[in-house]
């Protein structure tokens, strides 16, 4: 079976800045029930490039972003305590890199490269 690979990288656009310190967890759907898989916190540029096994299979993931702790440790009020992205790995054999651009009350994200 093929197996894929997943980065993240979390950006703060309101601030204009990588947003460091941003717990995440990467869960994948098994049967009816998500399990986790791994946690890790982004670097000072905002990346985790190191997220869970080297290879996973193909299916359901999400990664949730701990942001509320990230802008309690701002300073900055947020309507969001966290941020959760679900996405299928359809073809395993490709790299997915699931960013976040982030502000206080609004955010995006994209398949990135």
């Amino acid at each position: 079976m093929k197996r894929s690979h997943v980065t993240t990288h979390v950006l703060d656009a309101a601030a204009g800045r990588p947003a460091a310190g941003v717990t995440a967890r990467l869960d994948g759907l098994r049967g009816d029930a998500w399990e986790e898989i791994a946690q890790a916190v982004t670097d000072d540029d905002g990346r985790i490039s190191a997220f869970g096994p080297e290879q996973l299979d193909a299916g359901t993931y999400r990664i949730e972003f701990a942001v509320g702790e990230y802008f309690a440790r701002t300073g900055t009020e947020t309507f969001y305590p966290s941020v959760t992205l679900t996405f299928a790995l359809a073809d395993p054999a490709q790299h997915y890199h699931v960013p976040l651009l982030l502000s206080p009350f609004a955010y995006s994200t994209y398949r990135g490269s």
